[in-house]
């Protein structure tokens, strides 16, 4: 979503301007003062204060994600990291390669879930735990995927970066890991791609999906259901769009000054806008390592695609129960956004959690898991399938 971009692009410039101020100092250090002695002997006089605090800035620079963290977030009960299991690489129908992992049994539903933008799939870790020691009393199977340009998923050949593509993505995934009734899942963009699919193809969800999740996700443009919404629509012209444009055809300038900044421990300053007062050092360790280590030029081809989509009434074609759970302090997409999403379903159901933001899934895992879990364990009753046809085609032409 655009906002922490917008946030780690302020704190870059800031890091430029700090380098800057570094290049000065050893400069100055350098050359220092020509003074003559009592003989008039001409000596250099240099102010080794300045050597110093430049190499305390570059210290920092180097080495203030540590602090950053102890600062920022609190001690872990159960830490997650970038951990991957055993994965294959599939080839969408878009040109996209897409890695997948899978695990589970040949009883109950496919839950296929889809992380949000500048993440990747290690981001479920809690949800694999949750659901991997629950298989027994809740039989299925767990699929989770890497966007493409993400993770280990490779964009299109042509790059393109799409709402649609994703939707066309999904599908694929569908049939190729999905011989029974499936579960979907998305968190963010991952949402908006569960929508996108519906909107351009209905027929597969009375086809196949026998329920949604929808995590603090929006319908439409994202700058339109954050906060301060009215200025980001003004701002996304003049500013926020040529800053997009501009990190795409300067793509190793920006691989270096996320790097940077997340070395220095901005980037974890700018993500810690998406958690409530509950994260942990780990939870913002992985969400900021994931969103350094993605390109950042996909990064950005993936805001500029958000700010043309739309899918407004797209949930009202999903037959299926949809459950729709948002945070109350989300500020990259409104509660708002998850309220009108669960009254447009014809099946839906809001479960508003509190003190939570757009990373609540991870942050109180605890939370959200157990009612993903009970959505899921609700599915998984065989007779709920009754109007699920696993044969049934469907064109995604």
């Amino acid at each position: 979503m655009p906002l922490i971009p917008l946030v780690r692009a302020l704190f870059s410039l800031l890091g430029y301007l700090v380098l800057a101020l570094v290049a000065y100092l050893i400069w100055t250090w350098w050359r220092g003062d020509v003074l003559l002695d009592p003989s008039g002997i001409p000596l250099r006089v240099r102010e080794d204060w300045r050597l110093w605090v430049a190499v305390g800035v570059v210290g920092w620079s180097l080495g203030g994600r540590a602090f950053a963290l102890l600062l920022l977030a609190k001690a872990d009960i159960e830490p997650t990291r970038a951990h991957r299991g055993a994965g294959v690489m599939t080839t969408s129908s878009t040109g996209a390669t897409l890695y997948v992992e899978s695990e589970g049994g040949e009883e109950g539903p496919v839950v296929i879930v889809t992380h949000g933008w500048g993440l990747d799939s290690t981001i479920w870790q809690y949800l694999k735990r949750r659901l991997g020691a629950e298989r027994s009393l809740i039989p299925h199977r767990l699929v989770t995927w890497d966007l493409p340009g993400l993770g280990k998923s490779k964009s299109p050949p042509a790059g393109d970066i799409a709402l649609a593509n994703f939707g066309a993505d999904l599908a694929h995934l569908i049939e190729e890991t999905a011989p029974r009734p499936v579960i979907l899942i998305g968190h963010s963009i991952g949402g908006m791609t569960i929508q996108t699919l519906v909107r351009d193809h209905p027929a597969l969800f009375h086809a196949r999906v026998a329920g949604v999740v929808l995590l603090n996700t929006t319908y439409t443009n994202p700058l339109r259901t954050m906060v301060f919404s009215p200025l980001m629509m003004a701002l996304r012209r003049p500013l926020i769009e040529p800053m997009f444009k501009l990190t795409v055809l300067l793509a190793p300038l920006a691989w270096l000054s996320a790097w940077q900044s997340y070395l220095n421990g901005t980037a974890h300053l700018s993500n810690r806008l998406q958690f409530g007062r509950a994260v942990t050092r780990s939870q913002l360790e992985h969400t900021t390592l994931l969103g350094t280590r993605n390109s950042q030029s996909v990064l950005a081809k993936g805001n500029l695609a958000m700010f043309d989509w739309d899918a407004s009434g797209a949930i009202a074609a999903m037959p299926c129960p949809v459950l729709v759970i948002g945070g109350d302090l989300d500020l990259v997409t409104k509660i708002e956004a998850s309220e009108a999403l669960a009254e447009a379903s014809s099946a839906g159901s809001l479960a508003p959690v509190t003190g939570v933001n757009h990373m609540g899934f991870i942050e109180r895992e605890q939370h959200y898991n157990g009612l993903i879990g009970g959505f899921i364990a609700e599915r998984a009753d065989g007779r709920r399938f009754a109007s699920v046809d696993v044969n049934a085609s469907f064109n995604l032409s």
